[in-house]
């Protein structure tokens, strides 16, 4: 598979919806993910990411122009132990509370399907990174019905075991506007990945439509000794 360029992937496209990243940094030094959200409704743009006692949650910039709650406000990161969970809704506390059960990360995620937002059936997509003593091993998850047919969900799992320097994997929700909005097709894409978290924030920030970026989340984490930097931008403000 051709390794792209995160950036141009993103600025080639206006409306990827909501996109999670994860991989390792070129030095093999830190495991990284990043999760972006898009909106193209008021509802869907009033959101900031904020930070958790274990991760961050969607809030509204702006309680007074909340309409609806309903799949715009969760939690996209939660760390249970040495297992960090990303996703685009709340099938991250589905998936932390199974894991803590010792369910896997796929078995967590069997009494989930897309999202009922009918006719766009929005994928949930899901990723899970495990650090322990010294390795780093990753799991992507798409939850997508069938080619826009609500009778069918297609479930695919796709893991990544010792991740190779500098590459990481892309996956979201749309593969660009529409309506109904197209459904992402494949495998995850393979991108490569610096070193730098401000290059990596400041370059994915940029690189997302315009009018349609919200909020963005971009997490580094030391695979040896597990401490990380995380940063978060907003479009809007509280």
């Amino acid at each position: 598979m051709k390794t792209l360029d995160i950036y141009k992937e993103l600025s080639s496209n206006p409306y990827p919806g909501r996109g999670i990243i994860i991989g390792k940094s070129e030095d093999g030094k830190n495991a990284v993910t990043a999760y972006f959200i898009m909106g193209r409704s008021v509802n869907s743009r009033n959101r900031v990411f904020t930070e958790t006692a274990d991760g961050i949650k969607t809030e509204a910039a702006d309680p007074t122009k909340l309409s609806d709650p309903h799949l715009i406000i969760y939690s996209p990161v939660r760390v249970l132990g040495n297992k960090t969970i990303v996703t685009n809704g709340d099938q991250t506390d589905t998936i932390y509370e199974l894991m803590d059960k010792q369910q896997t990360f796929e078995q967590s995620l069997r009494g989930r399907e897309y999202e009922d937002d009918a006719p766009n059936y929005t994928p949930r997509i899901s990723g899970i990174m495990h650090i322990e003593n010294g390795t780093y091993n990753y799991a992507m998850s798409i939850l997508k019905s069938a080619d826009g047919n609500p009778g069918c969900c297609e479930r695919f799992t796709f893991s990544y075991t010792n991740p190779i320097n500098g590459i990481g994997h892309f996956i979201h929700t749309y593969i660009g506007d529409g309506s109904p909005l197209p459904s992402f097709e494949g495998e995850p894409k393979k991108i490569a990945i610096p070193n730098d978290i401000n290059e990596f924030t400041n370059g994915l920030w940029n690189a997302l439509n315009e009018d349609n970026k919200v909020s963005l989340f971009v997490r580094y984490i030391d695979i040896e000794s597990g401490k990380y930097v995380s940063k978060i931008v907003n479009k809007y403000t509280k």
